[in-house]
């Protein structure tokens, strides 16, 4: 399987084919391109264009430095946190002490802007076999709204027991050079007292389609983070 480090597909669930991180990856490359350099909106996205990858994709929305919350995101997700990940912190699918090193990545894919690539673990426990995983970010504009992240996950290894928390192993950020640098410092949306729903699966073509909420208040994390600039 490309790009997680391993010669074999796995898993019991859809998201074991790291194809779809490239999909995704290069799905953003050609909006990017037809706005000449700048980062796609969220209104450019048009899940036709990844259609093998919609279980495992998703869309954040920024709600401080360094944190994230799910608007929108595949069912491969879902069942690796055993509920809809829908209005929930991107960090909830993360164990503690990986946190602090998440929201970094974070903080810098969208300031510089940047594309952030995390490869992932999740521990051995009761009813759970080894899971390693990848993850993207890439950057992108909310239509006159805060910024989000675009991203994909894909896991290989049988999912067992949910939850499966994720560690990080590596993390590495590409500056993007002809993307002009943004302010993040903006204030957090207000709190919200909304509760996540309970999952049910739901059709590939409705993943873009789910309705909005805004996020709540959330504090950021600092960690060592490896920068990679390209020319």
């Amino acid at each position: 399987v490309m790009g997680l480090g391993i010669d074999h597909p796995g898993g019991d669930r859809p998201g074991a084919n790291a194809a779809v991180l490239a999909q995704v990856r290069g799905y953003w490359h050609t909006l990017r391109s037809q706005r000449r350099g700048a980062l796609p909106h969220r209104s450019d996205i048009d899940p036709r264009g990844i259609a093998n990858a919609l279980t495992c994709a998703f869309l954040a929305e920024r709600i401080a430095p360094g944190m994230a919350r799910f608007r929108l995101a595949g069912t491969h997700l879902a069942d690796l946190m055993g509920m809809d990940v829908r209005g929930m912190p991107v960090a909830s699918l993360f164990d503690l002490d990986a946190r602090p090193r998440l929201a970094e990545v974070l903080q810098q894919v969208l300031a510089m802007p940047g594309i952030g690539d995390l490869w992932l673990e999740s521990p051995r426990g009761l009813g759970r076999g080894p899971l390693l995983g990848r993850m993207v970010f890439l950057p992108g504009e909310g239509d006159g709204e805060a910024p989000l992240v675009f991203g994909c996950l894909v896991t290989d290894g049988a999912i067992g027991r949910a939850p499966r928390r994720l560690t990080i192993t590596r993390a590495a950020v590409e500056a993007l050079d002809s993307a002009p640098a943004r302010r993040v410092n903006r204030p957090c949306l207000p709190d919200l007292a909304e509760s996540p729903a309970a999952y049910t699966p739901s059709r590939p073509h409705e993943l873009f389609s789910a309705p909005m909420t805004p996020p709540p208040r959330a504090k950021p994390g600092r960690a060592h983070l490896r920068l990679v600039k390209s020319d």
